[in-house]
């Protein structure tokens, strides 16, 4: 039992060794994390179609819950901006913003994520994830990036607008240009003016002006709450709300409530899909980051319990008035600089935003909602990547495709259709690849064992032997390629009389590809031509000795290349 409950409760393993130190670097990342998290959280709740509020409870009880079941001792657990816009464009098919179905279905949603990533954790299917590519995600996040940062821009002009994909957000803004509030577009320029400059320019002012470089670093992380203390007194003193200018208004006091999601048939499988991409989207990232802040410290990650981690996190939210959350690149990365040892930082993290949503909220009444905009705008740009074309271009063209067409998808028709193309899209090239495996005809170096590709080396071939190398496993896509490739290099070979299959880097053939083999073998055979294999790994032949396949063939099993090269040709042994 012990055993068991360290490897689903991960805290029973970190907490054992918790000590003073730790809990002293716990506690201050939590407060620079706590922090940044405040506007972050209400920004990032606007972003979904919510009361700000619901940013807030989004970030406590996940959060701790993550520090139960998780394994990264640095990832932040909360709203994050493509999770944030993915659950706006789900939820507003099927409610209407502002309304209690729209926030009812928000929590269904989360309910929904967290449940797929429980299943997909205890039957240990982290593995799916790997079925999108990076350079598909990176498009995907490029092009959400453009899409949040453009569905602001309303907010930062003053102006009714929307649309679920880059043409109509920018049409109807377009549309609205002569109702911009100037004042509100003046808040919203200069925070957003102010954001950028913080990010790029504060921290190396104040170290020339002697500051040591952890408080500049807090001073750096706590710039976004400079913009909402001076836009929010800017807004009070001068009443700027009745000039037109929207601001955050009421926000209950309170912690989290206790909230039920919907859990009607009929909203469920209006919601199935979007949950579905918005768990696989949520864990990709999450893992990504929990990996990468993981590596720096040697410590390991293990990808299924984050899956149960995430869903509990996502369950916990849909029971407290949040909405799906997932681990943030940009909270964790400063989680971790801020000196966090273990998950506890994140549960302190959680109690400084309890408190914040029992003790802050009226004196973010007349926050003006462009300051939240402009928080949101500053954030997703640093996720926008175009390089990721160049480098695909420069390395491959199927991949730079598959970039373009996701970020021209989801840019051109909204963020579900981008995330479902980026998925075909990934498994539609992986097929395409491992449909046509890398085939080499190999033969001897001169003077050794080895055998290499006669197209990029001076080696000693036979024309009564034809050695195929195969550097991919032989399932039912690709064994055909195979069959066809070797038949058609008899027709160039008419003494042949041996082929022989390498197959080193053979990790399984399915059945399929063994009923292509006893075909292609057949037909070798009407030929006079015998069939060989070498260098058959150990699971792929225990799994050959259970099929009548071995008797039938018409030639040997070779336990290394030189083997069969030396047998099949005893004059050239002398040689090697």
């Amino acid at each position: 039992m012990p055993r068991l409950l360290r490897k689903y409760l991960p805290i029973f393993e970190w907490g054992r060794g918790y000590g003073r130190e730790a809990l002293s670097n716990d506690l201050i990342a939590a407060v620079i994390v706590t922090i940044m998290l405040i506007p972050q959280s209400l920004a990032y709740a606007l972003l979904a179609g919510l009361p700000p509020e619901a940013g807030l409870y989004a970030s406590i009880v996940p959060i701790m819950l993550y520090a139960l079941f998780g394994t990264s001792r640095a990832l932040a657990v909360g709203p994050v901006a493509v999770v944030s816009l993915m659950t706006a464009a789900a939820v507003g098919e099927v409610a209407q913003q502002g309304t209690a179905g729209y926030a009812v279905a928000a929590l269904t949603l989360a309910g929904m994520s967290g449940a797929i990533l429980l299943v997909l954790g205890i039957f240990r299917l982290g593995f799916l994830a790997n079925f999108l590519s990076h350079p598909v995600i990176a498009g995907f996040i490029t092009a959400s990036g453009l899409l949040i940062a453009s569905s602001q821009l309303k907010h930062i002009m003053g102006v009714p607008g929307g649309g679920h994909n880059l043409l109509d957000i920018i049409g109807n803004l377009f549309l609205q240009l002569g109702r911009i509030n100037y004042a509100t577009l003046v808040i919203g320029v200069a925070a957003t003016a102010f954001l950028f400059w913080v990010r790029k320019g504060l921290k190396p002012m104040l170290l020339k002006v002697g500051l040591k470089p952890r408080m500049a670093d807090i001073a750096t992380k706590a710039g976004p709450v400079a913009a909402v203390v001076a836009t929010t007194l800017a807004a009070g003193v001068f009443s700027l709300e009745g000039h037109g200018v929207a601001i955050v208004g009421t926000v209950p006091q309170a912690l989290p409530p206790f909230t039920m999601p919907d859990l009607s048939l009929d909203l469920m499988r209006q919601l199935f899909v979007p949950a579905l991409l918005i768990s696989v989207i949520g864990f990709v990232e999450s893992i990504s980051v929990a990996q990468t802040l993981a590596a720096k410290k040697r410590q390991r990650i293990d990808p299924d319990q984050e899956l149960i981690g995430l869903g509990a996190a996502n369950l916990g939210a849909a029971f407290t008035g949040g909405y799906p959350v997932t681990g943030g690149f940009a909270r964790s990365v400063v989680n971790f600089d801020a000196g966090a040892e273990t998950p506890a930082a994140g549960a302190f993290t959680a109690v400084g935003l309890a408190i914040a949503a029992v003790a802050l909220t009226p004196l973010i009444y007349f926050l003006p909602k462009a300051t939240l905009a402009a928080t949101i705008i500053v954030a997703v740009l640093s996720l926008v990547d175009f390089s990721i074309l160049r480098t695909a271009w420069s390395y491959s063209k199927a991949d730079f495709a598959a970039v373009l067409a996701t970020i021209l998808l989801t840019l051109g028709f909204g963020v579900e259709t981008g995330v479902m193309a980026g998925v075909m899209i990934s498994i539609g090239l992986f097929l395409y690849r491992t449909s046509r495996p890398h085939i080499a005809e190999v033969g001897l170096v001169p003077g050794t064992q080895h055998f290499r590709n006669i197209r990029r080396h001076m080696v000693e071939t036979d024309t009564s032997m034809l050695t195929i190398r195969i550097d991919q496993s032989l399932y039912f896509a690709n064994a055909r390629f195979l069959e066809d490739y070797v038949l058609d290099r008899t027709v160039d070979c008419p003494g042949l009389k041996h082929v022989v299959l390498m197959c080193s880097a053979v990790n399984e053939i399915d059945l399929s590809a063994l009923e292509s083999l006893e075909e292609l073998m057949h037909r070798l055979s009407d030929l006079g031509i015998k069939l060989h294999l070498s260098e058959v790994k150990g699971p792929v032949m225990d799994r050959l000795h259970g099929t009548h396949f071995l008797k039938a063939l018409t030639g040997e099993v070779f336990l290394s290349q030189y083997d069969a090269y030396s047998r099949l040709h005893p004059s050239n042994a002398a040689v090697a």
